[in-house]
Formats: C-alpha cells, structure tokens, sequence
C-alpha cells in the first residue's frame, strides 16, 4: 500500500500543475459531485464527531432536519463536493478505496480539537496519524482519508447549499480494482463511453489509472494489493427487481443524451430500485435528468463483461428546457 501511495502522490503532480489547474478546457465530466457510502445506523453522533467537528464538512441544510431527529441519511458538504450519508441496514459500509482532502492549512487540527474527536470516537475504527504532508485518517468505520495542505484546491466553479465548509475540497475518489484488473480497459471506458480526453488519463504501471475531472478534482483507479475489490451490493426489492446497496458516485457531464446513448449501445444503463429516480429509456434519463451504470467494461471487449462494478450516478447539468438542474452546484452550466 505504501508504494501505491507514492504512486498516486507522484500522479497527482504530472496530472495536475499548480498554474494549470483552473483552466477552461470542456470536459464530458464536469465534477464528481459526491460520494454515496452508508453508516452506521443510529450513530449520527459518530458521523457529527468526525466529518463536522474534526474534519470541517458542513450540514447540508437540505438534510438538517435528520442531524436533528439523529436518523436517516446525511449530507455533509466539502466546498463544491459531499458526502452522502443514508442509514446502513444496520451496518455501515467502508469505502474501498481513499479519499482525499485537501486544506489551505491544517490549523483546525490543533491539540484539542484532536483530543475531543478521539475521545468523541474511542472504540470506532478512526485513526489519525500525522505524516510528512498532513494525516492519514481513518472513518469511524474504517474508510481510509488522506489529509493535505493545497491552498489552490478549492474549485472555483460553485458550491453546495448552506454555510461554507472549512476551506477544504475533495481533491481525489480512489476506487479499489482487484489485482491484475485490465486499467486499460477502464481507460477505454471513461474515453469511449464517458468522454473523458485521452489527454486527461494517466496509466501507471498497470497499478494506477488517474482521471482529471475539473480544474482540481482526480478520480483513481487502483490496484488492491490483496483480494478483490467490492463495491457492490447486488440485490431484489421486495418485488424482485434489482437493487445495488453498495457504494456510488456521482457525477455531473455536459450532454446527458449523448453518454446515455454511448452507454446504453453498450447495454449499461442500469435501473437500481433501491432509489425513487429511475431511468429505463433515454428520455425518462432526460427528464430526470439523470441515469444509472453499474459495470465498467472494456468497449472494445465488453464480451469480457465488467472489470470493476461500481454505480454511477451520471447527472445532467441542465433540465429539458434549458435552465440548470436544481442540484447541480457549479454556478455557470
């Protein structure tokens, strides 16, 4: 693990410049807006100890009344980014993978505030640990973080609803693949199907696929050392139809229409019956503005069938009529 470590690390410096990254180039994928991974039910208390008290993210006024009542989900916001935070069935549910925050200082971290939030999380899954560039931390149910200093993180372009996290941004979603996962091929993916410009992909050593998404945002795929990666919790409501409880991200493009139709040539677009939003056709997906894929394939081999699954939540930055999706936090679309 330490080696894919310095293998993101170095990546984050030959992707992303310092002088280049608010630059203006038009990319299919505007933001990865936010992560979706659950927690434990009833623990609001754990989930306010570490993402508000220590780490800074700020409530969600949309999702308020939840942090009040100390049930169902949460949204915790990171400048133009979140974290959504439904209820596990009852457990919670690690990422398979790092996150990423950067800050403009680490001045938050001070003695006390340490003190409070491992006494808040004494007998969790939380660690914190300083290293040469911040901490490396640990969820209360074991998501691992990386912290840093990075005063031109913050993305320029928008903002979540409500008062203003500490000056922090999600800089990288490093998803697990299982060892020896054809990279390539999930480069082929975001290329071909997701629009991502060759120009904004690097492979490392069969071990790291890094993505630029936005002007300081990256999302990774790396190889797990040991074991497969899983990110999925396929399933049948109560009518048996599919449901996927695993992790998801979400992500907003700037042709809804034109990705639906790449991705469903394909046969990707998927339906997960756990949430109220469903696209079955491509204009149910306009009108919602949204639809779903579960399977990263290869589109030159797709009879190979998915080389990682993990649930997209991909968003259209405007409605049918022109005008922005309310959800959508970049300020100009």
């Amino acid at each position: 693990m330490p080696r894919l470590l310095a293998i993101l690390a170095t990546t984050h410096a030959l992707i992303a410049p310092p002088s280049q990254r608010h630059g203006t180039a038009q990319r299919a994928i505007k933001i990865v807006d936010h992560v979706n991974m659950n927690h434990e039910k009833g623990r609001h208390d754990l989930l306010k100890a570490f993402y508000f008290d220590l780490l800074g993210f700020a409530v969600d006024p949309r999702k308020m009344e939840n942090l009040d009542k100390g049930k169902k989900t949460l949204w915790a916001n990171a400048g133009i980014a979140q974290l959504h935070l439904p209820e596990g069935k009852p457990e919670a549910q690690p990422l398979d993978g790092r996150l990423t925050l950067a800050y403009a200082d680490l001045d938050r971290f001070d003695e006390a505030r340490l003190n409070a939030a491992h006494e808040a999380l004494e007998g969790t899954k939380f660690q914190m640990r300083a290293n040469a560039d911040g901490f490396d931390v640990s969820c209360p149910w074991g998501t691992p973080m990386t912290i840093k200093i990075d005063g031109e993180a913050a993305d320029p372009r928008g903002v979540q609803d409500g008062e203003a996290s500490a000056p922090l941004h999600m800089t990288d979603i490093a998803l697990h693949v299982s060892r020896g996962a054809d990279l390539a091929g999930v480069q082929r993916f975001y290329t071909s199907v997701m629009g991502v410009p060759e120009g904004d992909c690097t492979l490392v050593a069969d071990q790291l696929l890094q993505l630029k998404i936005g002007p300081a945002q990256t999302l990774s795929f790396v190889a797990k050392p040991f074991g497969k990666a899983n990110h999925a919790e396929l399933g049948e409501d109560e009518e048996g139809r599919p449901t996927n409880g695993g992790v998801h991200i979400s992500m907003y493009v700037d042709d809804l229409g034109a990705v639906y139709d790449r991705a469903d040539a394909l046969d990707l677009a998927y339906v997960n019956y756990r949430f109220k939003r469903r696209a079955h056709t491509k204009d149910e997906a306009l009108d919602q503005c949204m639809f779903r894929v579960l399977d990263v394939i290869d589109p030159d081999a797709p009879e190979n069938g998915a080389i990682v699954q993990v649930e997209h939540e991909i968003r259209s930055c405007v409605k049918p009529d022109g005008s922005k999706y309310k959800s959508c936090p970049l300020r100009e679309v």
